[in-house]
C-alpha cells in the first residue's frame, strides 16, 4: 500500500511502483477501453497514467476527471491526482461499489454531482468494466435513456464479466426495467422504492465467473 507522497523523486518512483506492480497499471499500459457515453459529454475508460490523461486531455477537451475508486492509498490514486491539478482538470471523487448492490445514497449523490457536472468529463475505476459501467449506465438513464440502452454498458467489450459477483450491477437494471420503468422516473425509484438489501438477496453469481474475475484477474 503506497503512503508516501509525490514531493521527492524517490516518493514518485515509488508511486509509480506501486501503480504498476501493486494496482496492475502496467496491464493497462497496453489495454485501454475509452468509450464515449453521452456524446460530448461524458467518457469512460480505466485508471489512466498520467501521460494518458494529458493525452484524453487535448483530445477530447477534458474538463473534469471523475474517480469512481473513491481516495485510495495507491501510487495510482497519487498520481492521477497529480496529474489532473497540473493539467487544470477538476478531479472529483464517486466511490461506487462493484460487488454489492448500489447504495440508493450513492446512486442519489452521483445524480446531483452530474446536475452540475462541468463538461466533457471522464470517468475511471480500476479496469473500466464494471463501477464505470454502472456509473455510465446510470447516466444514460439520467439522460432519459432506457435501462436496456444501460445494461449495454455492461459488456464483455469493456471487460465486464456479468455472471461473476459484478453481475449484481447488470441485476440492477434489469430489476429497474422490470419492476418500474416506463411507471415512474428512474430517480423517483430510487429514492421512493429501491429495496438493495433485496437485490443482494436475491442475487446468485456463477462460482467459477467470479473465481476468475476475483481471482486471477484480481479485480476490485
Amino acid at each position: 500500500m503506497f503512503q508516501g507522497d509525490l514531493a521527492s523523486p524517490r516518493g514518485r518512483a515509488a508511486a509509480w511502483f506501486d501503480s504498476l506492480f501493486v494496482d496492475h497499471a502496467v496491464l493497462r499500459l497496453g489495454w485501454g477501453n475509452l468509450a464515449e457515453v453521452v456524446p460530448g459529454k461524458l467518457y469512460r475508460v480505466n485508471h489512466p497514467t498520467p501521460g494518458r490523461l494529458a493525452r484524453l486531455k487535448r483530445k477530447l477537451g477534458l474538463v473534469t476527471l471523475i474517480n469512481l475508486r473513491g481516495q485510495r492509498k495507491c501510487g495510482s490514486d497519487a498520481l492521477s491526482r497529480d496529474a489532473a491539478a497540473k493539467l487544470g482538470l477538476i478531479h472529483l471523487d464517486m466511490a461506487f461499489e462493484s460487488r454489492g448492490a448500489p447504495h440508493r445514497e450513492r446512486i442519489l449523490r452521483f445524480a446531483e454531482i452530474y446536475r452540475t457536472l462541468q463538461t466533457p468529463a471522464l470517468m475511471h475505476c480500476k479496469s473500466g468494466a464494471d463501477r464505470a459501467g454502472l456509473a455510465s449506465g446510470l447516466a444514460i438513464l439520467f439522460e432519459g435513456g432506457t435501462a436496456a440502452d444501460a445494461l449495454k454498458q455492461l459488456s464483455w467489450r469493456y471487460g465486464h464479466i456479468s455472471r461473476s459477483s459484478t453481475g449484481i450491477l447488470d441485476a440492477f437494471f434489469i430489476h429497474y426495467a422490470s419492476v418500474a420503468e416506463g411507471r415512474m422516473p428512474f430517480l423517483e425509484w430510487v429514492a421512493a422504492e429501491y429495496d438493495e438489501v433485496a437485490l443482494r438477496q436475491n442475487f446468485r453469481a456463477h462460482g467459477l465467473s467470479s473465481f476468475i474475475n476475483d481471482r486471477i484477474l484480481v479485480r476490485e
